[in-house]
């Protein structure tokens, strides 16, 4: 048996002013064949990782592609795109035969002349492969489910957890299943229900959580292989923007219909119940400098560099400066150029710096302060369950009572070694700011006595409906009250 693993992912947010070109991919993941660290997996290269892992035991030979990725932004480059797809799509013009093709993809990345890159690619690799070849996909749950990866595809399972901490079980239950297929063990047979609408779903919300354990229940029993649930990403205006719930069953489409039909409509009951409370700056701060015990964490959802905003809006943190709150930390604030200053002043060394606030309105305006460059260090990294994130040179500056992390490599908060790659200890930290939507949770929850979210002036607005959609499909909820659930596939 001959199976051929790539990928090529990122995250876009069509609103973002921030071009996703090469050298974004370059500056996260960007391995050939054989280049693949073999330590952990890298942003949605898990099918890889675990394929190589087993290949040598299960008795399948593993043809590696290359692997691509980028941190969350706006469109990608046209040119790029087609030059990575073209990359991968040629190595397994190279591998053929090959009896399966395992694909990690986001399933969210919008390119220049491509609304559904995800279904490009895929259709094209079957065009490749012909009918009898197997293609398996895993999935960021933040994506577009659309119906021509799904025409094109045999099996797609997407994660499961949100904060995403089961990449790895989840491509081994992608690749179980390839395997089982391409072995004929089983037939797999995939639905899907459109819930219609747009909606975010940690899974560390009680509801949630309860209603992915339950779907987890179900998988192995009485003929269904595998259940997912798509969250949709809220920040691109593309026309298969909505929730979406994918059952496949082994050879049984009725019975997959029967599921999914009854999870979707058990999801579009949910609605507005998933989500967490938002506060205001000042009613967020207040808040947590009340609360006695500590760490409290305060949670930016709104300039989340995972959802594609720049992470250097200043607003919270020049609240806290005016405020003299004390014993806080925040992080990460993008910003290489600060970065470099801070290097060429040195450790220890007091000067005025300006930073933050720079790539547009919604940075909000840029701080101006009298600083001291608290700790630096260089090619940095953060951990996110199994994987490894990039954060490049950091710099550690207090101002008054609150310290700042600056990073070069844009991207969210993810875990402790944010801040304690510069010797600041979040657990020791009276307030603990950070800028992500619910990843920090798998890292900042256990340490956190209590958890705010804050609804800042950044750009990832909380309230759907203050988006300026053109492109998705209506009616959606919250944009519209009436809406038409059903089975589309």
């Amino acid at each position: 048996m001959r199976l051929f693993a790539a990928t090529l992912a990122t995250e876009t947010n069509t609103f973002s002013p921030l071009p996703t070109s090469l050298e974004a991919y370059k500056e996260s993941v960007f391995f050939r064949p054989g280049e693949h660290p073999h330590d952990s997996p890298r942003m949605c290269t898990a099918p890889l990782f675990v394929a190589r892992r087993r290949a040598a035991g299960e008795g399948f030979t593993l043809i590696e592609g290359s692997c691509f990725a980028a941190s969350p932004a706006g469109t990608t480059n046209r040119a790029d795109y087609e030059f990575m797809r073209d990359e991968i799509l040629g190595q397994l013009r190279a591998a053929l035969p090959v009896d399966g093709v395992l694909l990690g993809l986001h399933g969210a990345m919008v390119a220049y002349g491509y609304e559904d890159v995800e279904g490009d690619i895929i259709e094209r690799v079957r065009a490749i492969v012909g009918k009898s070849c197997v293609i398996g996909v895993e999935l960021d749950p933040h994506c577009h489910m659309t119906l021509k990866r799904m025409r094109a595809s045999d099996v797609i399972v997407c994660y499961k957890e949100y904060p995403h901490t089961d990449v790895v079980e989840r491509a081994e239950d992608m690749l179980e299943l390839v395997l089982r297929t391409v072995r004929r063990e089983i037939r797999p047979v995939m639905s899907l229900y459109d819930c219609r609408q747009i909606q975010m779903y940690p899974t560390t919300e009680p509801l949630m959580r309860a209603f992915v354990d339950r779907i987890k229940g179900l998988e192995g029993k009485d003929g269904i292989l595998s259940v997912s649930i798509v969250h949709c990403f809220p920040y691109a205006d593309v026309p298969e923007n909505s929730s979406r719930v994918l059952v496949i069953a082994d050879g049984d489409k009725a019975k997959a219909d029967r599921l999914a039909t009854r999870l979707g409509q058990e999801l579009v009951s949910m609605r507005g119940k998933t989500m967490p409370a938002f506060l205001e700056i000042g009613e967020g701060v207040g808040a947590a400098v009340a609360n006695n015990a500590a760490p409290v964490v305060i949670a930016e959802p709104s300039d989340n560099a995972g959802g594609g905003a720049p992470s250097d809006n200043t607003s919270i943190l020049r609240h806290l400066i005016e405020r003299n709150v004390e014993g806080a930390a925040i992080g990460p604030i993008w910003d290489p150029i600060a970065v470099r200053l801070c290097f060429d002043a040195g450790e220890g060394a007091t000067f005025p710096l300006r930073f933050g606030g720079k790539i547009g309105p919604a940075s909000g305006t840029p701080v101006d302060a009298m600083v001291t460059v608290a700790r630096l260090a260089r090619d940095c990294w953060q951990s996110f369950g199994p994987t490894q994130v990039p954060l490049g040179d950091c710099a550690a500056v207090r101002i008054g009572g609150v310290e700042v992390v600056l990073i070069t490599k844009r991207t969210q908060a993810l875990g402790l070694e944010l801040f304690a790659n510069l010797g600041i200890d979040p657990r020791a930290r009276r307030i603990v700011v950070v800028k992500s939507t619910n990843h920090f949770m798998a890292a900042f929850g256990p340490i956190a006595k209590k958890v705010i979210y804050v609804d800042s002036d950044a750009p990832l607005a909380r309230d759907y409906r203050r988006i300026k959609y053109t492109r998705v499909e209506r009616p959606i909820w919250p944009l519209d009250e009436e809406t038409k659930p059903g089975l589309i596939f």
